[in-house]
């Protein structure tokens, strides 16, 4: 007899995805504020690492102007790594990797549409709401000052650009959003298919992925909130052209993630069709 382990081995990627969703579900109704606050707290956490990240790259560049950029990026994308470490951990909320696991739920059909987009919903609310108060402390600080702000206002400003470049801009934007998340939940998929039994192997998996769209320049939405609202309070922002750019990487993140990963692996290990055969 066929062993069905082979033929759908990411049966326990999926069984430990609609754990998380039960959980999530009820959070998000019950345990509103509970589950902003752990929302928030990823919100936080990407804006330290980020800030992190371009300090970086601006002690890289103020050894050698210029001549360090590629190990600046290459080292501060490491460092960056370790923010989903940190969010896996402290069991926070992040919205790129709901997005996979709400897409799971809704092939399983484990909760309604509603509660679904609702628990997407309030997680980008709690993950703004994280990065504004980190934006907050580092306006009323010396944080942002110097080479590390001018790091930022210049990533603020590529990122735009993207945007007044017409339909090619906004394509790569897309694109970059697509690759972005479809690494971040690969490693989740990893991390949740209980094939990785050690927590260093774990964080190696998410270190590597995180380092991959920085170091490469994919598009993450909640890294950019956050980077907007640090640049936005400190320097100003064109409102406009930030919320096309969200908008755009919000999308092609959901492809990335809820698609190419969730959707993907969902119908993969789907073993109803075998039985029914």
């Amino acid at each position: 007899m066929t062993d069905q382990s082979q033929l759908f081995p990411g049966k326990q990627f999926i069984s430990t995805v609609l754990t998380a969703l039960d959980t999530k579900t009820v959070m998000s109704g019950a345990l509103i504020r509970i589950y902003l606050m752990r929302a928030a707290m990823a919100g936080a956490i990407i804006g330290v690492m980020y800030l992190t990240y371009y300090a970086v790259i601006a002690a890289f560049d103020g050894i050698a102007r210029g001549e360090l950029d590629g190990v600046g990026h290459m080292i501060g994308a490491v460092v960056f790594g370790f923010a989903l470490v940190f969010i896996y951990y402290s069991k926070s909320e992040l919205l790129t990797s709901n997005m996979m696991i709400v897409t799971v739920g809704a092939y399983y059909r484990s909760a309604v549409w509603w509660r679904l987009l609702r628990i997407l919903v309030l997680c980008y609310a709690g993950n703004l709401v994280g990065g504004l108060f980190v934006a907050l402390l580092v306006k009323f600080s010396t944080l942002g000052d110097g080479e590390v702000g001018t790091q930022m206002v210049e990533a603020v400003d590529h990122k735009l650009s993207y945007l007044t470049e017409g339909v090619a801009g906004w394509g790569d934007l897309f694109i970059r959003a697509i690759f972005c998340n479809f690494m971040i939940n690969l490693a989740m998929l990893l991390v949740y298919n209980g094939l990785i039994k050690s927590d260093v192997g774990k964080m190696l998996v998410m270190i590597a992925s995180v380092f991959v769209f920085g170091f490469v320049g994919f598009e993450h939405s909640v890294a950019n909130t956050v980077l907007f609202s640090v640049v936005g309070l400190q320097d100003g922002i064109d409102v406009g052209l930030a919320l096309g750019n969200l908008g755009i990487v919000l999308l092609g993140n959901y492809v990335g993630g809820g698609l190419l990963i969730g959707l993907y692996y969902a119908y993969a290990n789907d073993d109803r069709r075998f039985h029914r055969d």
